[in-house]
C-alpha cells in the first residue's frame, strides 16, 4: 500500500458513496487508474465491503450499554460456546476479547431499560460459564469515527487543547 491507497481507503471511509470520478479527483488520479486501484484493494480483501451509516436515535435504539463480561472457565469449549452464543444476539454490535479483569467487553445498542433489563435476563444470563456481568451505560457520545488513522504518523494536539478552544479543567471531557 502506497500514499494514494491510504488515501483511497480515508476517502471511502469518510463517504463510501462516491462516484469514481469524484473520489479520483479528490485523490488527484485519473478516474481509470484510481477504479483499478479500488478494485485492487477490495480483491485483497483490505476493503470488505461498503455500508450505509444509520443515526442509531433516529433508528430506535437510543441506549448504548458497554457490558463487561468474565467467564467462570477459560477452556477452549466454554470460549466456543460464549461467542457462539454471542453471535446470535443481534443487539450486541461488538465484541471484543479483553487483557485485564474482564475477559469481554459488549457494546449494546437497544430500545430502552426495560429492554435492556429482558435482555440480560433472557438472553445474556442463558450463555452457560458466565461468572460475571457488569453494565455501563452511555449517557452521550463525545466522537464517533468510523474513519482511521494513518499507521504510524502521530496524531497532531491542536493548539489550545482538544478543540482549538482552552484547554477543559482537569477531569472534564
Amino acid at each position: 500500500m502506497d500514499s494514494v491507497d491510504f488515501r483511497i481507503i480515508h476517502e471511502l471511509q469518510a463517504d463510501g458513496r462516491l462516484s469514481n470520478q469524484d473520489l479520483a479527483d479528490r485523490i488527484r488520479l485519473s478516474p481509470s487508474p484510481c477504479l483499478r486501484r479500488v478494485r485492487r484493494l477490495e480483491e485483497s480483501g483490505l476493503i470488505g465491503g461498503y455500508t450505509a451509516t444509520v443515526d442509531q436515535v433516529a433508528f430506535g435504539l437510543p441506549i448504548t450499554v458497554f457490558v463487561r463480561i468474565r467467564l467462570e472457565r477459560h477452556t477452549a469449549e466454554a470460549v466456543n460456546v460464549f461467542e457462539h452464543h454471542v453471535g446470535l444476539i443481534d443487539h450486541i454490535q461488538d465484541c471484543y476479547l479483553m487483557a485485564g479483569s474482564s475477559d469481554y467487553l459488549l457494546r449494546v445498542v437497544i430500545e430502552s431499560l426495560e429492554a435492556y433489563e429482558a435482555l440480560v435476563r433472557t438472553r445474556i444470563h442463558a450463555i452457560p460459564g458466565i461468572a460475571s456481568i457488569e453494565s455501563s451505560f452511555a449517557f452521550g457520545s463525545v466522537k464517533q469515527s468510523r474513519v482511521y488513522p494513518r499507521p504510524g504518523v502521530p496524531s497532531r494536539p491542536r493548539a489550545g487543547g482538544v478543540s482549538g478552544r482552552e484547554s477543559p479543567a482537569p477531569g472534564a471531557c
